[in-house]
């Protein structure tokens, strides 16, 4: 179980904090509302399951091949999150990402170039995942429920845009501090 909600809570982390696909949705629901930005917010959804899904079988691959290696991933995952964890605690606020045009095809490519989601998908599975089941399903699984986290988290920047906006400019710093501690109790729980 502690396992478990340390996965949970790290996905809801690292999916609810500012990234290039929370940034542009925000800035996007903000700069031409819903109905115009509706492309762009599919396109971030599907790209994100898709990456999800690369790393799943990225993972399995890895594991299959050579099971040793998902040991040393797992202590990689750890320095990313500690890293993430870092970068939180001292970012500054910033919302700097609106897009001249809300399209599918914008949304779907931020998210194959999107590193965070990338390094969130391997870290979680190598973290937390790996060392209790290995199987392909059960990694396509957990990549589906990374990929769903981030889609609600997205669609809570997209659907509470200015409002978000306005309370994360007053109290980043808090929240931001906040989130890194937490993350800090995730690599704890990840290496114990």
């Amino acid at each position: 179980m502690a396992v478990l909600s340390n996965f949970l809570i790290y996905c809801v982390i690292n999916a609810f904090t500012p990234g290039p696909g929370n940034i542009l949705a925000l800035n996007t629901v903000t700069n031409y509302g819903y109905k115009k930005g509706k492309p762009l917010f599919f396109g971030i959804f599907a790209g994100y399951y898709v990456v999800q899904i690369l790393c799943a079988i990225f993972v399995y691959g890895v594991s299959s091949l050579l099971p040793n290696a998902m040991e040393v991933m797992k202590y990689i995952g750890a320095a990313y999150i500690l890293w993430l964890a870092i970068h939180i605690a001292f970012s500054k606020s910033s919302t700097e990402n609106a897009e001249q045009s809300a399209s599918f095809l914008k949304g779907f490519m931020l998210q194959f170039v999107n590193v965070k989601i990338y390094m969130f998908g391997v870290t979680s599975l190598t973290g937390y995942v790996v060392g209790y089941m290995s199987s392909f399903p059960a990694l396509l699984f957990f990549e589906l429920v990374i990929a769903t986290i981030g889609t609600i988290a997205t669609c809570t920047w997209t659907g509470l845009g200015v409002l978000i906006q306005k309370f994360y400019l007053r109290h980043f710093r808090v929240i931001n501090i906040i989130l890194a501690l937490t993350l800090l109790e995730c690599i704890w729980g990840m290496l114990r």
